[in-house]
């Protein structure tokens, strides 16, 4: 392969991956305290994108009840990108709240759970369609400002152009990795979700209040998904109320890849398919959906807790 066309699919990759990554840590988060995974999450992914689109001024197609309507306001785009992620946090810990909570407290098995959170998928998905139809959504052109449409990595001779927006998104991703970290490693907040996930039980007779920590597990979980729609949602655009199930899929491929409850784990994993699917030849860009499960089906064959995961120990 030509360097010029590696290194530019090299950085593509990357870019795709970030937006993985950040996906899958809402996966691990909840998972990493309660030990389930949250199905919902894909379809916050994209409830996080609509939100985006309609705080920063857009304005909806012709079907839904909300057919042509816009909100009174118009915010910069990073002030709706927070907003938006914000607003699909709050989602998450409704979605808590009346899908994990109510089987948490009765000590129903974890397959419960899962099976709630799928219900809690289909209500978020088919909510959205009822609301605004299923058109397709897309940013402005400029929602990121007057910048450049890509960047020469290159020569002008041997031309590497990036997409500025890719940019930005691996740039956006890995502070959120930096922050999340910082959080999780080095703050008493931090430590108390450590605490919280080793032994929920013990950290409760500590004085911990679990269930505060839960919920902001779960808010954390929906900022980073919301987060993450609308940053694809921003370099392609938003594809209608399934537009999450895609991503959702291929978090749980991440996961699984990186080491389950892993954070570094799961920035790795994300890496790693990000960096695979871009190097797909274009002759077989139609099977790159294959590749989350490929990876996925592999890894479960030949290293089970992942790559950053560690085996588990069973006492009797």
């Amino acid at each position: 392969m030509d360097f010029t066309l590696f290194f530019q699919q090299f950085l593509n990759g990357l870019s795709i991956g970030s937006v993985y990554a950040i996906f899958a840590l809402g996966y691990t988060l909840v998972f990493s305290i309660l030990g389930i995974i949250n199905f919902a999450h894909g379809a916050i992914f994209t409830l996080g994108a609509y939100f985006t689109y309609s705080l920063s001024g857009g304005a909806f197609g012709f079907n839904g009840i909300l057919a042509n309507a816009s909100l009174p306001i118009q915010l910069p785009f990073v002030l709706a990108l927070f907003c938006g992620s914000f607003l699909a946090g709050l989602v998450g810990v409704l979605v808590e709240r009346l899908a994990f909570k109510p089987l948490r407290a009765r000590g129903a098995d974890p397959l419960l759970t899962l099976v709630s959170s799928l219900g809690a998928a289909v209500v978020i998905v088919n909510l959205i369609q009822y609301l605004v139809g299923a058109e397709i959504y897309t940013f402005p052109a400029d929602a990121y400002g007057n910048i450049p449409p890509a960047i020469n990595f290159g020569t002008q001779a041997r031309p590497i152009n990036v997409r500025t927006v890719q940019i930005i998104i691996f740039g956006v991703s890995a502070l959120i990795v930096v922050i999340l970290t910082y959080l999780i490693n080095y703050t008493k907040i931090g430590k108390a979700l450590q605490a919280v996930a080793e032994d929920a039980t013990t950290a409760s007779l500590l004085g911990i209040n679990t269930e505060r920590f839960i919920v902001l597990t779960f808010f954390l979980s929906g900022f980073l998904g919301g987060l993450a729609g609308t940053l694809v949602g921003s370099s392609v655009s938003i594809a209608g109320p399934y537009f999450g199930i895609t991503y959702g899929l291929k978090g749980l491929g991440v996961i699984v890849l990186g080491g389950l409850g892993n954070i570094p784990g799961a920035v790795v994993g994300g890496l790693l398919l990000g960096l695979a699917e871009a190097f797909v030849p274009s002759d077989f860009s139609g099977y790159k959906e294959a590749i989350a499960f490929t990876l996925l089906f592999i890894m479960l064959l030949v290293r089970p807790q992942g790559l950053l995961g560690r085996s588990s120990i069973n006492k009797v």
